[in-house]
Parts: C-alpha cells; structure tokens; sequence
C-alpha cells in the first residue's frame, strides 16, 4: 500500500499474528481484573488511601506491558516479570500491611490480579521461568490467604485459578504459535511456487522474443535474404545483440530480476524498436510495488522518447539501482542538450536543487517545447509526484541530458 509517497507494509506473519492474539487476550484477562479491582475500592475501601495507591499501580504496571507489547509485537519478558513480582508477589503483602486488609473479602481482589499475571508470565517466559514465577505466586498467596484465616476451601479456589491461568495460557500461546508456523510455512512454499512459474513465465516469453528478433535476423542472414552490409541491419543487429547482453546479465543475477526490471527492458525494447539504441544496466533493484514499477517505466519512456526525437543522438544509457532503500533510475544522452534555470541545474545534481523545487521535483524551466519540456512536465514530472516520487534533469547546450527518477522522493 502507498501513502503520502511512503510504502506501508501490513504484512504479517502468522506467528506474529499469534503472538498479537495472545497479547489482546491477556490483555482482556487483566482488565476484567482491574475493573472488579475498581470496583471493590470505590464501594468498600474509598475511604483508605493505600487500596487506590495498589489500584494505580497496577493500572500502571499494564500500561506499562501493553506499550511495551506495541512497540516490540509481543509480550516482554522484563515488562512481566516486573508485574509477577510487583503485582503478584509484594502488592498483597502491601494490603495486609498497609491497607487494613484482614479478611479475605477485602484481600480477595488484589490477589485477583495475580491470576493476571500468571497468564502474561505464561505467554513471555520459557518453560523454566515460567514454573518459578507460578511456584512464586503460589508461595506468596498461600502465604497472603493464610495471614488473613481464610478459608481452605477460597484458598485452594484461588490457588487452582492460579496455577491454571498459566497452564491454559501456555496450552494456547504453543498452539497459536505452531499454527502460525505452518501458515508461514505454507506461504513460503506457495510464493516459491509463484516464483518458479514466474520464472517459467519469463523464460517462454525470452524464448519468444528470441524466435521473433535474433533468430529471425541470423535465419534471414544465413538464407542470403538480406544485404548483412546495409546499415539498417547493422543497427538491427547492434539493438539485437545488446538484448542478448542484457539476458546474460540477467541469468548471472537472477535473484535480483524482479518486477521493476521486467517493466524497465519493455521500455527499452520499445525504444529500441523505434530505432534508438539503449545501452541498460540493472543492479541490486529493490523490491517495489506494481504501481511503482509501472510509473517508473513510464517516465523513464518518456525520458527515452525525448532522447530519440530531440537529442539529436541515437544512443541513450540506462541505469537502474538501490540506493539506501531508494529505487533509482537514470536515464543519460550525449546529445545536443538544452538550457535549464541557474537553480534548477544546481539542484539535479545536489540538495540546492530540491530546495528550489519545493523538495517534489526540478523543473527545466526554461527548456523549450521544442525540447520536450513539455513532455517531461506532464508524463515524467507528474508521474513521479502522483507516488511520491521525484525527478531531477540536469542538462547543459551541447553537454546532453541527465534524467534521474527517484523512489520514494
């Protein structure tokens, strides 16, 4: 998805989808605890200051893990092993000590909270770590439930949800996980899959143009159909040939063929069939929405068209490249040049030039429609701003032309 110029990845994998469903039910189980905790202080223990100081430190606490949880797609194992032993372990003893709390009615709900944190200790600790943070809970509130004589049975009650929180939470957390596992593993397999028939794809289609272009020409040769001297064929078989060398290079670097590639060669198979001769180069491309691919072949196109038809050359570069995360494409021409503002040309080779445009673009202002100002105004300029990318010209009379695309700008 593109917006605002910038690439927005919602990709998820089914692991981190299971740990994110972990997270919101969790997250869900303490807040029940936190509004029965709520509610228990404001009817019966309003009038003591230590139950509201326990009740926002517990708020604060889960404030705490679920920032935490956003920030790194999980539970942290810090962030909960904080709670097991701030909320869990010491807040009971606080009540008995400093919040009056002698029954096992006005105990009962600080003690909830534990069952909170035996689930969170659950889904952000090993097997190991796990068991001493639930011995430890256990330890705590038996000791907390018989300072205040409560009954056997409320004891066991409690110390059963315990001890089960953290077992149903451990039995969830392990099966959402390997299900996600597989569901990556079976994405993985299925986009291996579209790969290959990708690959297939484009070697029928290479077969094709081979049969239509290079074979065709060397048959016609052999036959003695054609004058091999004529200058027409010899620009056909240069154009031919460079083809050929543009397939080579993609057979050594295979792993970065990829869809903007696939876009840029038809642009420069379409110039070359107008008759100007491109020489293409292609490294480390990045992977880059259709949408982008599409635009960026389009103005690089327009950038071709302008060569053939106003540069007074028949010969134009091609590089297309990474850069720092950036797609970068650069179309090049010795030919006749032609007149960019003071400004404009300072800034297609430097920052100057993205200040005096605003940041989108440099525009050849004084570069007349003869030139094909026009045309990079509309179909290379425009194109680039409507997904956030940019485009920079530099050119000079007599020096060429130097058209570079840029994205994200």
């Amino acid at each position: 998805m593109i917006k605002g110029g910038r690439r927005i990845d919602r990709a998820e994998t089914g692991l981190q989808r299971a740990r994110k469903t972990m997270v919101i039910a969790t997250a869900l189980y303490r807040g029940s605890h936190l509004v029965a905790g709520g509610s228990v202080v404001t009817q019966h223990q309003r009038d003591r200051p230590f139950p509201w100081l326990a009740l926002v430190a517990a708020i604060a606490a889960t404030a705490l893990i679920w920032f935490m949880a956003a920030r790194h797609r999980r539970l942290v194992s810090w962030a909960v092993g904080l709670d097991v032993l701030v909320i869990g372990c010491l807040l009971p003893f606080g009540a008995y000590v400093w919040g009056g709390a002698r029954t096992q009615e006005s105990i009962a709900w600080v003690m909830l909270l534990g069952g909170s944190a035996s689930a969170m200790a659950a889904v952000a600790f090993g097997a190991r770590l796990l068991v001493v943070a639930v011995v430890l809970l256990v330890a705590t509130h038996l000791a907390g439930y018989l300072l205040v004589e409560a009954d056997a049975a409320v004891t066991g009650a409690h110390l059963n949800a315990l001890v089960f929180s953290a077992v149903v939470s451990w039995v969830l957390t392990w099966y959402l996980c390997r299900q996600g596992e597989q569901v990556d593993a079976a994405n993985r397999r299925a986009l291996d899959a579209e790969a290959q028939r990708a690959r297939f794809a484009e070697r029928v289609a290479h077969h094709n143009a081979l049969h239509d272009t290079v074979l065709a020409t060397l048959t016609a040769i052999a036959r003695g159909g054609v004058d091999a001297n004529t200058s027409m064929m010899r620009e056909r078989c240069a154009r031919e040939a460079a083809y050929l060398r543009r397939l080579v290079e993609e057979a050594d670097d295979r792993e970065h063929a990829s869809e903007v590639r696939a876009a840029l060669e038809e642009s420069v198979r379409a110039a070359e069939a107008l008759g100007l001769r491109v020489t293409a180069r292609y490294h480390a491309l990045p992977a880059v929405p259709g949408e982008i691919a599409l635009t960026m072949a389009r103005a690089a196109t327009e950038a071709l068209n302008n060569v053939r038809c106003h540069a007074g050359t028949g010969h134009a570069f091609l590089t297309a490249a990474g850069d720092s995360g950036r797609l970068v494409v650069t179309v090049v021409d010795r030919g006749r040049g032609f007149a960019v503002e003071g400004a404009g040309r300072q800034g297609a080779s430097g920052p100057a030039g993205a200040g005096a445009s605003g940041g989108s673009v440099v525009r050849a202002a004084s570069v007349p429609p003869a030139t094909g100002g026009i045309g990079l105004d509309r179909c290379v300029y425009a194109r680039m701003r409507g997904v956030g990318g940019r485009a920079l010209v530099d050119s000079a009379p007599g020096e060429g032309v130097r058209v570079e695309l840029r994205w994200p700008g």
